[in-house]
């Protein structure tokens, strides 16, 4: 019986066989050329190229870093032409009086093109036991810290206001006109005891504040090839003023053509310059401001009196009556 069970079940599972066959097998040959697939993680970006800006590309400073010295140069020339004083040049190179140069001579021009102003930071106190040390910390032109500490006995302590104090009294007429007297009379103090503004205005450097240096006719216009500036005509001694306020850079007679002369820096923009004169009244490195005598009118190194005046932007020579005030 166990025998006959044993045949029937194996006849059932191959005809179970039978009608279901197995999955044809597929030989597949390797495929080349295909993309790696992603990788998991970040995906990363394509590099771009920033562009240049072009504001900085054209933001430079019109004065060279250098030059050289060619025939005929004079330390006070050259200083004229590219707006320095003189004696920033020299001293920059290394350059004594009588500030002579050779035809040749590399003068560099790079420190004065990056010099800064000192700048200053506040104060740092420290307490030290029983004295307090108090550091002012500045920066030099170069960026460094410089310092020098002032020494104060005793300890920092925070001041306790105690006075004054306030009295409470019954109201009357008479007190109230009191007080009001006292308010008046504080404030009237206070109000003569205030210190004067200051002028902090500074002169911008594309459009200074022009005025006539003297009066008289204009004997001669400007004009580039001849004629740098303007000649005005008048009589010896008269007054010669600052066309605007800045600082005198150079007196004296060693630029051949304009006689006695003054020439004055109003910023990193501008010069102003004026030959001929009798007599130089201003110093060099002097401040002045617009309308103050700096000279007197003559005729040195020409063949009238008069005076020729020049104003120089960057450097270059530009027609006075186009800044001057209409007459």
């Amino acid at each position: 019986m166990k025998h006959f069970v044993t045949i029937a079940l194996l006849a059932l599972f191959l005809a179970a066989c039978e009608s279901n066959p197995p999955a044809p097998v597929i030989e597949r040959a390797p495929q080349t050329g295909r993309p790696a697939p992603p990788a998991v993680g970040k995906p990363t970006a394509t590099p771009t190229t920033k562009p240049a800006d072009s504001s900085t590309a054209t933001n430079k400073v019109w004065q060279p870093d250098s030059y050289i010295v060619k025939k005929g140069d004079t330390l006070f020339g050259i200083g004229l032409e590219f707006g320095y004083d003189y004696k920033e040049i020299a001293a920059a190179n290394n350059i004594a009086p009588p500030y002579s140069i050779n035809i040749g001579q590399k003068l560099s021009f790079t420190s004065l093109n990056s010099k800064t102003a000192p700048t200053e930071a506040q104060p740092v106190a420290t307490d030290n036991g029983d004295s307090v040390i108090v550091t002012p910390i500045t920066t030099d032109s170069a960026g460094a810290p410089t310092s020098a500490e002032v020494k104060t006995t005793g300890s920092i302590v925070t001041p306790v206001l105690n006075e004054p104090r306030a009295i409470r009294e019954p109201y009357s007429l008479e007190a109230l006109n009191r007080k009001t007297t006292e308010v008046k009379t504080a404030a009237a103090d206070t109000k003569t005891n205030e210190p004067k503004p200051v002028d902090t205005k500074l002169i911008d450097d594309e459009n200074p504040s022009w005025t006539w240096p003297t009066q008289g006719k204009i004997t001669a216009n400007f004009n580039e090839a001849s004629n740098k500036g303007i000649d005005i005509a008048g009589s010896a001694g008269q007054s010669i003023n600052a066309a605007s306020s800045g600082k005198v850079i150079y007196t004296g007679s060693d630029l051949r053509g304009y006689g006695k002369l003054v020439i004055i820096k109003h910023n990193k923009t501008f010069l102003s310059v004026y030959a001929h004169n009798s007599k130089i009244i201003a110093k060099e490195g002097q401040t002045v401001t617009a309308g103050q005598k700096i000279a007197e009118m003559g005729n040195t190194d020409t063949n009238a009196i008069k005076l020729h005046f020049e104003i120089r932007r960057q450097g270059k020579s530009v027609d006075p009556a186009k800044y001057l005030p209409q007459n």
